[in-house]
């Protein structure tokens, strides 16, 4: 199986190819991992310019010979390519898994908005730095591979679902880019963001009309929590609860997914 890698968000972090390429080799020795020159690309603060990192990404979706492609890492920057490489998708790319987390949910849900390949939510190359990164990436390579199930969220339950980070999904809001997520359980995750700033989020969360349908709502990880002044006041349990009931629909608990290094695969749509 071959699979691209490629950055299509922040400057990459290089240093991760060849453990994450050890790795592979000898735990999934049936997997080619072919890393873009461009993840050596640095403009500012991306990956190199828009242009670039577009041109990557449509150079391996478009090319027959990748299986998949896999995301170095996240940051920010990946919606910046969506009004270029979304016409520009042929064949080959309808007929790939894209997986990746955090700022890449830009593209896994413009993909998924108009059912281009298979969309999943998952780790990518950069997480191999985490301790017991060995784990978390087999989890993503172990779905390229073999459909491994071992890795997926545990609560996935047979109906449709999707996975955001909280602050892309909210984002993507009110654009042509937000899938249909009609009947979807719908899981979010979130990083490094003050509590206020994550109950502004559920705002939008809990009166986008585009949200009405949902099956429910279930919440991940949510870390690197930023310091509120004065302290916030309230649990995440109960800001989940009442932006939901909002919405209108149940939210249905915790998941096992976010930037942690038990981070699961979630494939969008039905397993």
């Amino acid at each position: 199986m071959r699979i691209g890698v490629l950055a299509a968000s922040s400057v990459a972090n290089p240093d991760v190819i060849a453990p994450v390429s050890a790795f592979a080799a000898i735990a999934f020795p049936e997997i080619d991992l072919v890393f873009h020159p461009q993840c050596y690309a640095h403009e500012g603060h991306f990956a190199g310019s828009d242009a670039v990192r577009a041109a990557a990404f449509l150079d391996y979706a478009n090319d027959p010979a990748f299986d998949a492609i896999w995301f170095l890492r996240g940051g920010y920057g990946s919606n910046r390519l969506l009004a270029t490489i979304m016409p520009r998708l042929g064949e080959a790319a309808r007929r790939k898994t894209y997986l990746g987390y955090s700022d890449v949910g830009f593209l896994l849900g413009a993909l998924y908005a108009r059912r281009i390949g298979h969309p999943v939510h998952g780790p990518m190359a950069s997480d191999i730095r985490r301790t017991g990164g060995d784990a978390t990436v087999a989890r993503a390579l172990g779905w390229f591979a073999r459909r491994d199930r071992a890795g997926l969220e545990p609560g996935l339950d047979g109906r449709p679902a999707a996975a955001f980070n909280l602050s892309i999904l909210t984002a993507l809001v009110g654009t042509p880019y937000l899938p249909d997520l009609a009947d979807h359980v719908l899981i979010v995750e979130e990083v490094s963001e003050a509590m206020y700033a994550i109950d502004r989020m559920l705002f939008t969360l809990g009166n986008a009309t585009q949200l009405r349908s949902l099956a429910g709502v279930r919440l991940g990880a949510v870390t690197a929590v930023q310091e509120n002044d004065p302290a916030w006041g309230e649990t995440l349990e109960v800001m989940m609860r009442r932006w939901c009931g909002e919405l209108g629909v149940p939210y249905l608990g915790r998941a096992e997914i976010g930037h942690t290094q038990s981070n699961r695969v979630v494939p969008f749509g039905v397993v």
